[in-house]
């Protein structure tokens, strides 16, 4: 008697376990397949890096990525070693593309100007470029913001006028926190907030990361996903 009832109590734990991971499966998969409404943002694209592994850029296209922005330089000497083969595959396949530049408190503004220019070729197709401004943890130095603005200052107007086009600033809600960038840098903003539209900024934002994790044909570790507001 007592073996039957521990038999059924196994059987049934089993099945209980497996019903939760199918649970647990279908709501992952809902949740890295989300992305907003082609209906409220017509334009969706994404943005990668060398992190992302290889991609199959006609397939994006095919998926419904309209544009591409692609990481070209981090900090004071981070060349991703992708960004060539990220760029060519964008272009090929229709995509309109851009460079992204991670910018670090912990290297002079001169020395990633000259990472990004050096990476970055003149290219008039390009998309404007983008910096991006995110805390790093292993980075300590925490500049006070006026010195920060002068430098962003710097750095801008000389990836800028290499590019010849006004730079998008791609902000975390941690470095906006501690920062005001977007009230103190007259530029375009671009934020950051899975599946709920960002507010923390001083600014409406132009560009908005809505996942960080979508799951799409073309890229199978994921990517992190954008629209454009209309």
């Amino acid at each position: 008697m007592r073996t039957s009832t521990l038999k059924r109590w196994t059987i049934g734990l089993a099945l209980l376990a497996l019903l939760l991971a199918v649970l647990g499966g279908l709501i992952w998969g809902g949740i890295t397949g989300w992305a907003p409404s082609r209906k409220d943002y017509p334009v969706q694209g994404l943005y990668v890096s060398a992190n992302d592994g290889d991609l199959a850029w006609p397939t994006l296209a095919a998926m419904g990525a309209d544009f591409a922005y692609v990481r070209a330089s981090a900090g004071g000497s981070t060349r991703d070693p992708r960004f060539a083969a990220n760029i060519k595959g964008a272009r090929l396949s229709g995509m309109r593309f851009g460079p992204v530049h991670e910018f670090s408190l912990c290297a002079g503004e001169a020395q990633q100007a000259e990472l990004f220019i050096t990476t970055v070729p003149r290219d008039p197709a390009m998309l404007p470029p983008v910096v991006s401004l995110e805390l790093d943890e292993a980075c300590k130095s925490r500049p006070d913001r006026a010195m920060l603005l002068g430098e962003l200052n710097t750095f801008l107007n000389q990836i800028e006028n290499h590019s010849g086009k006004p730079a998008l600033l791609r902000i975390s809600s941690e470095f906006e926190s501690a920062y005001q960038i977007s009230d103190g840098l007259a530029r375009t903003v671009w934020l950051l907030g899975d599946f709920v539209p960002p507010d923390y900024a001083a600014k409406r934002w132009v560009m908005w990361q809505s996942s960080s994790f979508y799951r799409i044909n073309g890229a199978p570790q994921g990517v992190r996903w954008n629209v454009v507001r209309p």
